[in-house]
C-alpha cells in the first residue's frame, strides 16, 4: 500500500505532537482526518496542509458524540483508515491540584477526555480500520509514575493505558501501540508548570521520530518510550 492511499486520524492536531505528526504525514501524501478545539487554530494547520494532500478538518470536543460520529463519518469518507493517534489530552486544573482537592468536575472532564473520548472513536473506528492498521494512544510518565499533583492526569492516562493493553489482546490483527513521548517544549507543558521555563525540552519532533518508527516499523502492539525508538523502528 503506498503512502498516497494511506488515511490517519489524528485527535489534537492543531498544535504540539500532534501537528508535528500531521504535517510529517501530510508530507507523504497520507489523506489525514484532523479534530481540534478551536476551529481558528485547526483552519490554519488545515490550509497549510491541503496543498501537501487531502485534509479534512472537523473542530469539536472529543467528548462530544456527534463530533467522534463527524470524525469517524469523514474517515469513512476517505474509504476507510491505516492509523487512528488519541492525541487529544485534558490537562485538567492548572496548577495540578494535590487528590484531597481535586474538583470532582475536573476530575470527570478530564476521564471523559482522555479515556471514555479514545475508548469510543476507537469503538467507531475499528471497522473503517485496514489490515494492517494501528491504534496509537499517548499516554505519559505520570501513568506509571506517582508524581504529587499528577493524581487527576496521571490516572487518567494509566487508565487509558490498561483500555489499550486490553484492546491489543481483543484484536490481536491490529497494532495497538500506548506511546510516552516524553516531556516537550508545548503549550501543554507549559499550562502544566506554570511560572517555568520550559523552552530547554525537546520539540515535538523528537518525539514524532519514534511514533513514526511505530507507524512505519513491525514492531508489536506495547507500550513505548518514543524517544527511545530509533527511526527504524528498533529499541536503541
Amino acid at each position: 500500500m503506498t503512502n498516497a492511499s494511506r488515511t490517519a486520524l489524528i485527535t489534537g492536531a492543531s498544535r504540539g505532537l500532534g501537528l508535528a505528526l500531521a504535517r510529517t504525514l501530510a508530507a507523504e501524501g497520507w489523506a489525514l482526518v484532523l479534530d481540534a478545539r478551536t476551529a481558528s487554530d485547526l483552519a490554519v494547520v488545515a490550509e497549510e496542509l491541503a496543498g501537501r494532500t487531502t485534509v479534512v478538518a472537523i473542530a469539536g470536543d472529543v467528548a462530544d458524540e456527534s463530533h467522534r460520529l463527524d470524525l469517524a463519518g469523514a474517515a469513512r469518507s476517505l474509504g476507510g483508515l491505516d492509523l487512528l493517534v488519541h492525541n487529544a489530552s485534558a490537562l485538567g486544573p492548572s496548577p495540578q491540584p494535590l487528590l484531597a482537592d481535586y474538583p470532582l468536575d475536573a476530575f470527570e472532564r478530564v476521564y471523559a477526555v482522555n479515556v471514555s473520548a479514545p475508548l469510543r472513536l476507537t469503538q467507531l473506528a475499528l471497522p473503517l480500520l485496514r489490515p494492517g492498521g494501528r491504534v496509537l494512544a499517548i499516554t505519559s510518565d505520570a501513568a506509571v509514575e506517582p508524581y504529587p499533583g499528577w493524581g487527576g492526569y496521571g490516572s487518567s492516562k494509566a487508565a487509558l493505558e490498561a483500555l489499550f493493553a486490553v484492546l491489543a489482546v481483543e484484536h490481536p490483527g491490529v497494532r495497538v501501540y500506548r506511546v510516552d513521548p516524553g516531556d516537550m517544549n508545548t503549550r501543554m507543558q507549559a499550562e502544566a508548570f506554570p511560572g517555568e521555563d520550559v523552552s530547554d525540552r525537546p520539540p515535538p519532533e523528537a518525539s514524532v521520530l519514534g511514533l513514526r518508527s511505530l507507524i512505519d516499523g513491525d514492531l508489536p502492539s506495547g507500550r513505548y518510550q518514543a524517544r527511545a525508538l530509533s527511526p527504524a523502528g528498533a529499541p536503541r
